[in-house]
């Protein structure tokens, strides 16, 4: 009996002595000119609840400080008096923020941040780039091909453009691939337009792969691995997912059926105006390599059948199509992760996906790549 009660004692001493979760931080600084009236708040961004903003009051002095227990990585914002607000990443190092205080795009400093300091590395890579003198030397020799109207020129110059600017971004994508578990580059990775996430796809792999062995428990870790993990689905090399869905007549017709043909799987509505710009190019690219294997797989997402059909008859699309009429809500819609049209995948004639958002001369390269010239 007293075996137990001793048992229970130990079991009661070390729960109740069980460290607690996460770590102190400080966030400090000085306002430089600070209004009589309102307060500065501490707001966690993204899922705030309740007791999560938090007032803080300013010194005799114009200084301020505020110590907090985190548990993970996050991002906040301070407001001052409503006026000006900034935004910044909270993790295990004190921060200075000084600001002007009483004008929206008034003075800001941000010390000790290791997360903002990755951030302005990679604002200086990207800004080297575009400053360079032989980006200023294209976009003139551009402007003067234009007044020419020599648009083989003005191709030529496009596509330097293009690699000099994408060897900034792979400059970008070496750095942040060098970078332990960070919230910044969580937040770069996933930030709308800034990385080609087909290209770096690997990448993104890198940093999931890190999040999960060193960041298991942090609930940013678990949203960026799980993006990437749908990211998968539909990564190049990897087979397309099958659709299934009705053709105008009301035939169940499958991806699957076209096998043994590269097949553009077009994503498209009546209602989408760059999805009509970009069908004539693609006729023509159907027909100019159709007996050579190439197919389409049109996925409609219009609301109804007669807008379907519209759009079928006025932009002459004699492929197959199919939908189920559910807008965004179509099952191949989310199947495929659309959130925006156009959307497309070239499916290699086994059935795995080749190509990414193909439109305009990148589609006809492609196919001359895998068809050959016609």
């Amino acid at each position: 009996m007293k075996k137990w009660l001793v048992f229970g004692l130990l079991i009661w001493i070390f729960s109740g002595c069980e460290q607690e979760k996460g770590w102190e931080v400080t966030v400090h600084g000085k306002v430089g000119f600070p209004k009589s009236d309102g307060v500065i708040k501490l707001e966690k961004l993204k899922g705030v609840v309740e007791g999560e903003e938090q007032i803080i009051e300013l010194g005799k002095d114009y200084t301020y400080s505020k110590k907090m227990r985190i548990e993970e990585p996050g991002y906040y914002r301070l407001n001052f008096y409503g006026t000006q607000t900034v935004d910044f990443i909270l993790n295990k190092s004190d921060l200075e923020i000084n600001v002007d205080g009483n004008d929206q795009d008034g003075f800001v400093e941000i010390k000790g941040s290791p997360d903002m300091d990755l951030v302005s590395r990679v604002q200086q890579i990207t800004n080297e780039t575009q400053q360079h003198p032989r980006m200023a030397e294209l976009n003139n020799e551009f402007s003067i091909a234009r007044a020419n109207n020599d648009r083989v020129r003005m191709g030529e110059i496009q596509e330097e453009y293009m690699a000099f600017y994408d060897y900034g971004i792979d400059k970008v994508a070496a750095f942040l691939k060098e970078q332990g578990p960070s919230l910044a580059v969580i937040n770069l990775l996933t930030a709308s337009n800034f990385l080609d996430r087909d290209k770096y796809f690997d990448l993104y792999l890198h940093v999931a792969d890190t999040l999960r062995k060193e960041w298991p428990d942090y609930e940013v870790a678990k949203e960026f691995i799980a993006t990437v993990d749908k990211m998968k689905v539909l990564a190049i090399g990897q087979p397309a997912p099958e659709i299934s869905l009705p053709n105008p007549e009301g035939e169940i017709v499958s991806l699957s059926s076209l096998r043994g043909n590269y097949v553009l799987v077009d994503f498209w509505a009546k209602w989408c105006g760059p999805c009509r710009q970009e069908n004539p190019n693609v006729v023509r690219m159907y027909h100019k390599y159709n007996d050579k294997g190439f197919e389409v797989f049109g996925v409609s997402l219009d609301r109804t059948k007669e807008d379907w059909l519209q759009g079928i008859k006025e932009d002459g699309l004699v492929w197959t199509q199919v939908s189920d009429l559910k807008y965004f809500n179509s099952a191949a819609a989310e199947l495929y992760n659309v959130s925006a049209i156009p959307f497309s995948v070239l499916v290699d004639p086994n059935g795995i996906i080749i190509g990414k958002n193909l439109r305009g001369k990148g589609l006809e390269k492609k196919l001359e790549e895998v068809l050959g010239k016609s």
